[in-house]
Formats: C-alpha cells, sequence, structure tokens
C-alpha cells in the first residue's frame, strides 16, 4: 500500500511537470526585485536551521505544515509549483523525506540550488529496520536456533552500526529506514547541516554572504554550547535508558552515553505486537525506569498502557520534527527545544 502511494504521487508530480508553463525566469526577475531569495525548507528543524543562516536576507517557507507527522507525509502538485519559483531547496536528507528524489527530478527549474542539509554527515545505521529484515529471513527457521539466531544478529548489527556511522551514499538513494534520520538532535552534527545551509545560501546569493557566515558563527558557538551542557548534565546522572515513543533519540543517545528503547522503530507508522508490549513492560519494571517519553504529534493510548502496568509517568520529550502550539506561542526553536529536553532527561534519570 506504502508502494502504491508512492507511486501515484510520483506520476501525479510528473504529469504536472510535463503539463507546466510557468516562466521560470519571469518568476526570478520578481525574486530579483525584492531583493530576497526564495528558500524552501523541507521539515522543521531545516526550516529553523536555514532561518537561523538566512535571517532577514530571505524568504523561507516550510514544505512540510507544523503539526503534521514527516515520516508519512506526502508532497501534493502544489510544492512542484512553489519550486519552480524558488532559488533554493533544502531537505533533511538520510532518508527521511522519501519523496525527495521524484520531486527534484521533476521540477522544471534549472536554478534551483538543491542542498542535502546533512551532505557529509557521519549517519547511525537504524537497526531496528536490520532486525525486522533479518527476523524475516528467518521466519521459517527452527525455533530451536532462535537464541542463537538473535545473538548473532546482535554481534552483526553493532558491527554493522559502527561502519554506517563513517558511510553515507549521496547519490540521493538511501533506502528509507536504513538510517535514523533524526540527525538534528546531536547538535555538534546539526553544526555540520548549518555549514551546508550557509553554503548554499552564500552560492545561491553571494551579495549576502558575510552575514549568512557571521550567523554560521554565532549559531555554531550556541550548538557547541548545547552540547557541552548535555555532556555535563547527563555524564552525572545514575540511569542511561529511556524508553520513548518512537527510536528518534540514537544520534542523542549516542552523543552522551544512553540507551533507548522505542515503543515503535525509527518511522513511527506502526504499533508494536504483544511481544514487544511484554518486553518493554519487563524492562520498565526492572531497571525502575520512572518516566515513559511520549511526543506532541503521535498517539499515547500505547505509551498510556505501559505507564498504568508500571507506575511509570509519561512526559513529552519533543524530537523537534514540529512545535506543539505551546512552543509556537511561546517563541520556541531548536536550542530552547533541545534545553527543555535536556531538563527532562535529567530530571527522569536522576
Amino acid at each position: 500500500m506504502k508502494k502504491i502511494k508512492h507511486l501515484l504521487v510520483a506520476m501525479a508530480l510528473v504529469v504536472l511537470a510535463a503539463c507546466s508553463n510557468k516562466n521560470v525566469a519571469g518568476d526570478k526577475q520578481v525574486e530579483d526585485a525584492s531583493g530576497k531569495i526564495k528558500v524552501y525548507a523541507s521539515v522543521y528543524p531545516v526550516y529553523d536551521f536555514v532561518n537561523k543562516i538566512g535571517g532577514d536576507k530571505i524568504e523561507l517557507k516550510s514544505v512540510i505544515p507544523n503539526g503534521e507527522e514527516p515520516h508519512g507525509w506526502e508532497p501534493d502538485q502544489q510544492l512542484l509549483k512553489d519550486l519552480e519559483g524558488a532559488d533554493v531547496f533544502v531537505y533533511s536528507g538520510a532518508g527521511l523525506e522519501s519523496w525527495v528524489d521524484k520531486v527534484t527530478e521533476s521540477v522544471k527549474n534549472e536554478n534551483l540550488k538543491i542542498v542535502e542539509a546533512t551532505e557529509g554527515v557521519d549517519l547511525i545505521a537504524n537497526t531496528h529496520h536490520h532486525d525486522e529484515e533479518h527476523e524475516a529471513a528467518e521466519h521459517n527457521h527452527n525455533h530451536d536456533n532462535e537464541h542463537e539466531a538473535a545473538e548473532h544478529n546482535h554481534e552483526h548489527n553493532e558491527h554493522h552500526n559502527e561502519a554506517a556511522e563513517h558511510e553515507h551514499a549521496h547519490e540521493h538513494e538511501h533506502d528509507h529506514g536504513a538510517y535514523d534520520p533524526h540527525v538534528w538532535l546531536s547538535p555538534t552534527r546539526a553544526i555540520k547541516e548549518l555549514e551546508n545551509i550557509t553554503t548554499a545560501l552564500s552560492e545561491a546569493d553571494p551579495a549576502n554572504a558575510d552575514y549568512y557566515k557571521e550567523n554560521l558563527a554565532k549559531y555554531s558557538e550556541e550548538f557547541k554550547q548545547l552540547d557541552a551542557d548535555y555532556k555535563a548534565k547527563l555524564a552525572e546522572v545514575p540511569n542511561k535508558t529511556i524508553v520513548v515513543s518512537h527510536e528518534a533519540y540514537g544520534y542523542l543517545v549516542a552523543d552522551y552515553g544512553l540507551e533507548q528503547f522505542g515503543i515503535t522503530g525509527i518511522e513511527a507508522e506502526t504499533e508494536p505486537d504483544a511481544k514487544t508490549m511484554k518486553e518493554i513492560i519487563q524492562l520498565v519494571k526492572e531497571k525502575n525506569i520512572n518516566t515513559i517519553f511520549t511526543e506532541e504529534l503521535l498517539d499515547t493510548k500505547i505509551a498510556d498502557t505501559i505507564s498504568s502496568e508500571t507506575g511509570a509517568k509519561t512526559v513529552r520529550l519533543n524530537p523537534l520534527e514540529g512545535l506543539s502550539e505551546e512552543e509556537i506561542k511561546n517563541g520556541d526553536e531548536y536550542v530552547s527545544v533541545m534545553r527543555a529536553n535536556l531538563e527532562k532527561l535529567v530530571e527522569a534519570l536522576s
């Protein structure tokens, strides 16, 4: 069903591209007259990073509306029209936007600068994804060999995870689900995203290159301080295990010596089976975990069930795939939400 959905979207985009008679040159003249380049950013953290670097020198719009869960989101024909009049399109990458190749191949704008924010970043493999593939391949094996196979699979995934952190194929052919796409939850990796965005904006708008570079220096220091605060505070907590709605925190736990157990995997598109539920409940009890972290964009029903079974409370942790209405009203952004997350983590793990 998911493949059919992607195919239908791709067909619609191709048809629209073939029928489009939009005068891109005319649009560029309007943009030049405004004095600002027109930039589109795919998902919230990328939008925030572009906004930090571009400031008031760019006209910035978000592709995925706030409040939409990005993993299952698909574009409509309007996006293709929008990009035909744009100067820069920035997407996160690492497999998050499974639709991006079809869109960028279909858009009729030779001058559009397409930027993968995570270009050059060391990615972490989605071990949950590989576990599922292994289980499917081994489904018909004798159950007497299950324990031995599981041990082998665990060792293989540890080895593969280490290797994958040093590989990133940038031909835009990432398998959706092969990598953890939540790169922005590592402040140090997020700095690389800022650098990629700065390069792209400077190339598209050389007149304001110094302005963009000044913002890069400013926010790089802010992100470095954020990283230092995470390291200092999480080094002191006695507990190191978090249970979360979906496995969005791979980069964060890797950076700061924690481990995560997700109610669902990285893509947050399926509910756990009875076996997984039992394992999570047992884990919470055995490790005396006092908090189940939920999210604004995901249903809390399963987390609430685990909470009632174990006595652990539920607390919202934001993986920054979007902002809540309250966060928007408060004027929150990447750094403030990351700091709020840090305080919640410290409280839960102390």
